[in-house]
């Protein structure tokens, strides 16, 4: 009944259509109850979820479980498309439809006379068809910014856009002086046991670490899960040295703790 859903595309084409028929039958009366049941709402996690595992693979340089990955991403859009399509708001061909507009009215300078000289230019031309496009203030344009992106890179694109009209330092030097100042003000906060301040004091905190992350070209979120897992690496070899001499870490000093955590820090060189 099903032998065309088993036969590999062999054209891109054809393989995203196999896929389109697979979540058209799943989600049909005899599919599966699961796929059924799935909403826009109740796909948001799925979707976040895989970009966050694409991501990953990547950072690991695992090309196999990137591709992986990657038709998982695709699965989210074609289910998408199919909901859309069931209920008479879009489907998969106006997705991609739209998303080709998008880039021929976006690169000008690749699909008309104008010409960009260099990968600056073309951000910026990137960004001039957005601003037409959009038509609104930048603080609206900060506001569309989605409330769901991980709080280091939202607030690494606010402050991007701010830049962008002039809003921001010269270099590095007063974004590392304004991380000093909010961390003075963060202590001062604690001391006086003002927990609302501290909230308050250590979101300026943050903020202002970003900001020097901006000016190095660094991404924060990316620098902060680098060294997550670097922690992640360390512990585990405090926790293994611990086992090796038959004992549990909860029995140990801070100072020998440390002491092995130098040790693996200097492992690392």
């Amino acid at each position: 009944m099903y032998e065309e859903l088993y036969k590999e595309g062999n054209t891109a084409a054809e393989a995203v259509d196999r896929l389109r028929k697979i979540i058209a039958l799943l989600r049909s009366e005899e599919g599966c109850p699961w796929d059924k049941e799935q909403t826009y709402e109740s796909l948001k996690v799925c979707l976040i979820e895989e970009a966050y595992e694409v991501t990953e693979a990547i950072d690991n340089q695992d090309w196999d479980n990137l591709e992986e990955e990657l038709g998982d991403v695709l699965l989210q859009v074609v289910f998408h498309g199919d909901l859309g399509q069931s209920e008479g708001k879009f489907d998969l061909k106006s997705i991609a439809n739209r998303e080709c507009e998008k880039m021929i009215r976006r690169h000008p300078h690749v699909f008309s006379n104008i010409r960009a000289e260099s990968i600056d230019t073309a951000l910026e031309k990137w960004e001039n068809m957005k601003k037409k496009e959009k038509q609104g203030t930048l603080t609206e344009s900060m506001r569309e910014i989605p409330k769901s992106l991980p709080a280091l890179r939202k607030s690494m694109k606010v402050q991007s856009k701010a830049a962008g009209v002039g809003f921001d330092w010269d270099n590095v030097d007063p974004a590392f002086e304004k991380v000093v100042e909010e961390t003075v003000e963060l202590k001062e906060a604690y001391r006086n046991g003002d927990f609302e301040g501290m909230r308050d004091e250590l979101g300026d905190l943050l903020f202002a670490v970003v900001n020097v992350a901006r000016f190095l070209e660094v991404d924060p979120e990316d620098a902060l899960n680098f060294t997550s897992q670097r922690f992640i690496k360390r512990f585990s070899f405090i926790e293994e040295a611990a086992r090796a001499e038959g004992r549990r870490m909860e029995s140990m000093t801070l100072s020998e703790m440390n002491k092995l955590w130098e040790e693996a820090k200097k492992r690392e060189r």
